[in-house]
This record gives structure tokens, sequence and C-alpha cells, in this order.
């Protein structure tokens, strides 16, 4: 195979919005997944090469990834695709992307690191608006005082949910109360509600325990960081019957936030917020354009956080997103 891009998980909801972008921006690519028929049909729609293979054999998964330079996997639960596609990267030499919001695929990354870098891959999970908005929020925040100490992250979603979406969160309430204290991830007893203002007064969040975790330790430095989030869409249960994805017209519709609240040593608090396009919008295009950047050269070894490979611009660089200082 001979492509620079591969879209693993191309045939999924969030897939084929990918695939779709990625033929709109010229991308060099071939679309990748498990299902002979759908791959070969969104490969036929879209002009570009198909490749179909489970990733039950190692083996199998190394000779399907050489000849492309990235692998940008869109296929969840992440629990079940990451482990295999990144050990596959490793050894052949891919620069390795996905979408996750899975805090476990984050912390797979991170251990993975040392691996990499000796490999020269990059390993970036987390290009979707989980987490790019996010990090580059909490970069800037931290950036607004003289010694932080502490950052909170408080994500605002609306409208409804695909089911790949729902799929993934299915182990999250395994992992409430998740936080980094002191550098350490602990289990925080208290898990109620904190209140943030988006905008439009304060409104309720519940904790949870999200990618920033990870990611924003890397990216700032702060050793103490919590996430909060609220949705104003019912989320649906793991296996409710739902429809694939929401409709064009709600992906245009309605907004997503990301408010980064950082503490001072000396007890100052600023807080900074990120106002995107909804979630599967703006993944759709942050995704292709992580995977731009790296094929054009953008790219450092090991695990990286989508502003330390991409730098504190890329989040508003992605349509209209754009940061306040609250």
């Amino acid at each position: 195979m001979e492509t620079m891009l591969l879209i693993y998980g191309a045939t999924g909801y969030t897939g084929r919005l990918i695939a779709e972008e990625a033929a709109r921006a010229g991308l060099d690519f071939a679309v990748a997944g498990r299902d002979r028929s759908k791959v070969e049909a969104l490969a036929e729609r879209l002009g570009v090469p198909g490749r179909t293979f489970a990733l039950d054999d190692p083996a199998t998964v190394r000779e399907e990834l050489r000849g492309a330079r990235v692998l940008l996997n869109v296929a969840g639960p992440f629990s079940a695709t990451a482990e295999r596609l990144i050990d596959a990267c490793i050894a052949e030499g891919v620069h390795y992307l996905d979408t996750t919001a899975e805090f476990a695929t984050f912390a797979l990354a991170e251990e993975r690191s040392a691996a990499a870098a000796e490999a020269g891959v990059m390993l970036v999970p987390g290009v979707g608006w989980d987490v790019v908005p996010s990090d580059a929020v909490a970069v800037h925040a931290a950036g607004r005082t003289k010694e932080p100490v502490a950052l909170r992250v408080a994500l605002k979603v609306t409208g409804g949910f695909s089911r790949g979406s729902v799929a993934s969160s299915a182990g999250i309430a395994d992992l409430i109360g998740l936080v980094r204290a002191g550098g350490q991830l602990v289990r925080k007893a208290d898990t109620a509600p904190a209140a943030f203002d988006f905008g439009a007064g304060p409104e309720d969040c519940v904790p949870v325990p999200m990618g920033d975790l990870i990611t924003a330790v890397h990216s700032t430095g702060l050793r103490d960081v919590e996430v909060f989030m609220r949705s104003d869409g019912a989320i649906p249960a793991p296996g409710a019957e739902l429809p694939e994805g929401p409709t064009a017209a709600e992906r245009l519709e309605g907004r997503y936030w990301a408010l980064a609240e950082v503490t001072d040593a000396d007890g100052t608090v600023v807080r900074s917020i990120i106002e995107t396009p909804t979630g599967y919008t703006y993944t759709q295009l942050s995704a292709v354009e992580a995977a731009r950047r790296v094929l054009a050269g953008q790219h450092s070894a090991g695990f990286r956080t989508p502003s330390s490979a991409f730098g504190r611009g890329f989040a508003t660089s992605i349509a209209d997103s754009k940061i306040t200082d609250l």
C-alpha cells in the first residue's frame, strides 16, 4: 500500500466525516476498516484506495500499515483498537493520531512514549474536540499567571451523540472521582458538581475523568488538575436505541465550550474560555488538519499533546473558534 495517510475506522459515523474532509482537503489517503463491503463502498465514493483488515493478528496489522506515514485511528471504542494500532505504528515507524476521548487511551500513549521516541514515531491521541480546545485554553490560561499551581477544566457540550461516542463512554463511570493531585492520579472522595460560568451565569458541571488529566500536565506543567463537564443534551446509556449520529443540520447548530480556571500561587484565579463549533464538526476539521500538518513534516517523536505537537494556535485555527479571557 503506497499512501501517505491511512484512516482506520473510516466507515463509522465520525470516520466518514473525516474521510470526506480529507478528500476535500486533497490529502493523499486511504480508508480502512473491518467491513469489506463498507470500506469498498466508501473508497469508491471518494475515489481513494481501501484496505480491509481486523486487528486480531499483529503481523497483519503491521503489514497493512507499511507504506503509510501517518495513521489516523477513528475506530472506537478505542479500548479495543488503540493498543494494537499504537504498537504496530511504533514497529513500522508510522506516526499515530486518534480522535479518542477515553482516558485509558491517553494513558496508554503516555506509557508508550519512550518506545515511540526511540522509533522516531509521534503519538498524539485526542486530535478531535477532546482534547484540542481544552488543551489549548489550559495552556493559554496558565500563561496569564506568574506561578500557576492548579487547573480546573470545565466542558460544556450541546446536541446529540453518535453511537460510537456512547460506546466509548461505557467505562467512564468506573473512573469517576479521578483527579491529578501533586502530580499523581488519585481518587477524590468528593464528586459533587461544581459551578462554572460559560457566559450565561453559573451552571453545574459534574466531575469527569477526561484526557486532560494527562494532557494538561504535559502541556502546562501543572500537577493539580480536575475536569468537569455539562451536557445540555441527554447522554443515552450504552446500548440504548439511538440514531447513528447527529444530522448535518444538527452539527451546524449550537456551540461547544471549554473553560480553564487556573489558580496562581498567590491565590489569584484567572479564567479563559474557548468557544468552538459543535464537537463532530470540530473533530472533522481538527483531525484532518492535524494529519495534514504531520504529513507536512510537523512532528516530533514520543507522546505529544495537541498543543505541544502543533502549537498554541492550533485549536483556534479550526473554523471560527476563539479564546476569550474572563
